[in-house]
């Protein structure tokens, strides 16, 4: 935990957490446009470091890299990109939306307390940025709600990994889910092809879903689906009569007896997630089921063992 001299981010570095998944690596399965040999394969041979665009500048950037003659001739801070030498760009998607504060009483607890979706999520971000820069790769990250909130463009730098914590430990649970219509957004924002990393509930129509996962695809990155829920919404353990609130929608609220709509509350989960699954392996969509349940350090450190054994 951080002290009072430490910034909040340093809180999404548990180094309980990272001991697990210190010694484990995120290879890239595909052809990535990368420069280092060895860990991912490239469509290129040899490093460059040669300029290839301007994009316009945001905050984090590393003022260093701005374009004096163009902001001479446009008035407009520009950012000059350089091919970067880089094994991978990923970009992590954290999905900000109300729904995703649930926590529920099943969830595992992590330094003492009960993680909502939205910080299991966190989590599992800062997690995947401290280790694909430490594997030298660029990574970026997205948050959403009904908008796209924040977008950071991928970076490999070691100090690029406080402007990712910073921006995760600020962020907060907002409004309602149009997942789909995000990802259709970022996928014609990512020009060069790399990993996309979704951490979501998914709560979107399925079927707009696996449209715009298919958008990523068809564009040619790897996309890896960490799908967060809580226990309580893949059990429905209640059993009596209850209040639900929409996270999502303030004041709708709806007064129902669980033991008399269970079997079609789970048999609808069920065959979302069949669903899921059978469409991203259809596509070759890496597709990671995770509940709360499980503490997310235990649950990242045996998905990332698993790929690499794969």
């Amino acid at each position: 935990m951080p002290t009072d001299n430490q910034p909040e981010y340093l809180r999404l570095l548990d180094p309980a957490a990272l001991d697990k998944i210190g010694r484990l690596e995120l290879i890239a399965r595909g052809v990535v446009e990368g420069f280092i040999s060895g860990r991912h394969k490239s469509p290129y041979k040899g490093f460059s470091s040669e300029f290839a665009e301007h994009r316009e500048y945001v905050p984090g950037d590393n003022t260093r890299d701005l374009d004096w003659r163009v902001y001479g001739r446009s008035d407009r801070y520009y950012i000059k990109q350089y091919v970067e030498e880089t094994n991978l760009r990923a970009l992590i998607l954290l999905d900000a939306s109300g729904s995703m504060k649930y926590a529920g009483n099943l969830a595992a607890r992590h330094q003492g307390r009960i993680l909502s979706k939205f910080e299991y999520g966190q989590y599992l971000a800062a997690a995947l940025a401290y280790l694909m820069i430490n594997q030298q790769d660029a990574v970026g990250l997205a948050t959403f709600d009904q908008r796209l909130r924040r977008y950071i463009p991928a970076r490999s730098r070691a100090s690029h990994l406080r402007v990712l914590l910073g921006e995760l430990a600020a962020t907060q649970p907002g409004e309602e889910t149009h997942l789909a219509p995000i990802l259709h957004d970022l996928a014609q924002r990512i020009h060069r092809r790399g990993l996309v990393v979704i951490i979501s509930d998914l709560l979107d129509e399925v079927e707009s879903l696996l449209q715009a996962l298919h958008h990523f695809r068809h564009r040619r990155h790897e996309v890896l689906l960490l799908h967060v829920m809580a226990q309580e919404e893949l059990t429905f353990p209640f059993d009596r009569w209850s209040v639900f609130s929409d996270l999502e929608i303030a004041g709708k609220k709806l007064q129902l007896d669980p033991q008399a709509v269970r079997n079609e509350y789970l048999s609808r989960v069920e065959g979302f997630i069949r669903r899921l699954q059978i469409g991203c392996g259809q596509m070759a969509v890496d597709y990671v089921p995770l509940s709360t349940r499980s503490p997310f350090d235990a649950a990242l450190a045996h998905y990332l063992a698993r790929r690499m054994r794969r």
